[in-house]
């Protein structure tokens, strides 16, 4: 045989194991593939098998804490198996959750959280009994501050204001008694001022009680409040510039559009075309009807007001 001929005797069967060996890898691949497909399909359901026992695990050890917060303890009901997947039944929440809800009104039935700062509230050990509280009703009657006068300390209080003011005027009824030969008070001639009025009426007061005693002059006081001698409007005029009422000396026709119509509460002004007069707490203050040249301008005799516009200060 030449060579030329070997050669082609050759070529078939080199031809044909490239072939096999490329077959045989073929089905080599295929198994391995099928192989890692197995592989990983049962790692899965291990692992989804270990996951589902460490949920279970989790389950049960809540449902035991559970049980603990709200006294069932390590000798209450058991548990309920979960290993089936089966639903907790609830039978050993129901009546603390029961009683829960009644407590609160028809609540829904809520599991308690664990405080995450019950270390930091210093939980009273075992053996410590603290005494019951009161009921809301009795706690909410404790509303007075602490210190502050008792009821009967108001009312002795009160009756002890009421006293003074009895004796304060008690004096000022005996100090308002006309003086003779007319209806001027005696004394010095002045009013007390009581402490229960204004300040405006206070002031007015004081400034009646600076000029009760100043002789009469016509047109006296008006072309300015510092005079020796006042006539009825300049009294007047006066006496109310002391209390902020007024803010120049005004004759006695001008009282009449003073303030507002009617009387007031403290000070009442009775003003006409040539005369005016006023009443201050209950007292009249005028400078006809007095006793004398230096007599007082307080009077305690009333008069007649006809004829007279009455006029007041808004609030007094």
């Amino acid at each position: 045989m030449t060579e030329s001929s070997q050669a082609r005797a050759a070529r078939p069967f080199s031809g044909g194991l490239s072939r096999f060996s490329l077959i045989v890898a073929a089905v080599a691949a295929v198994l391995i593939a099928v192989g890692l497909v197995l592989a990983l399909s049962g790692g899965s359901h291990d692992r989804g098998a270990a996951g589902a026992s460490a949920r279970q695990r989790i389950t049960v050890v809540g449902i035991h804490h559970h049980a603990r917060e709200h006294g069932g303890g390590s000798g209450g009901a058991a548990a309920p198996s979960v290993a089936g997947g089966t639903k907790p039944s609830g039978s050993a929440t129901g009546a603390s959750g029961g009683a829960s809800a009644a407590a609160g009104g028809g609540r829904a039935n809520v599991a308690e959280v664990a405080d995450p700062e019950e270390a930091n509230s210093f939980p009273a050990p075992a053996n410590v009994r603290h005494k019951a509280a009161k009921t809301p009703e009795k706690a909410s009657e404790a509303v007075v501050a602490e210190g502050a006068p008792s009821d009967a300390e108001v009312k002795q209080e009160l009756a002890q204001m009421h006293a003074v003011e009895r004796s304060a005027k008690q004096a000022q009824q005996q100090r308002l008694k006309p003086v003779a030969g007319g209806n001027s008070v005696g004394g010095n001639g002045t009013i007390p001022i009581p402490p229960n009025v204004p300040e405006a009426v206070q002031r007015v007061i004081a400034g009646g009680n600076a000029i009760a005693d100043f002789p009469y002059v016509f047109g006296g006081g008006h072309a300015s409040f510092v005079d020796n001698a006042y006539d009825c409007s300049g009294s007047v005029s006066y006496a109310l510039a002391a209390g902020g009422l007024l803010g120049a000396p005004q004759t006695s026709g001008e009282l009449e559009h003073w303030g507002a119509p009617g009387p007031g509460r403290y000070i009442t002004i009775e003003a006409a075309a040539g005369h005016v007069y006023m009443y201050v707490d209950g007292v009249m203050f005028n400078t006809a009807g007095r006793s004398g040249v230096y007599a007082s301008r307080w009077q305690v005799k009333p008069v007649d007001n006809s004829g007279y516009v009455t006029r007041h200060w808004p609030g007094l």
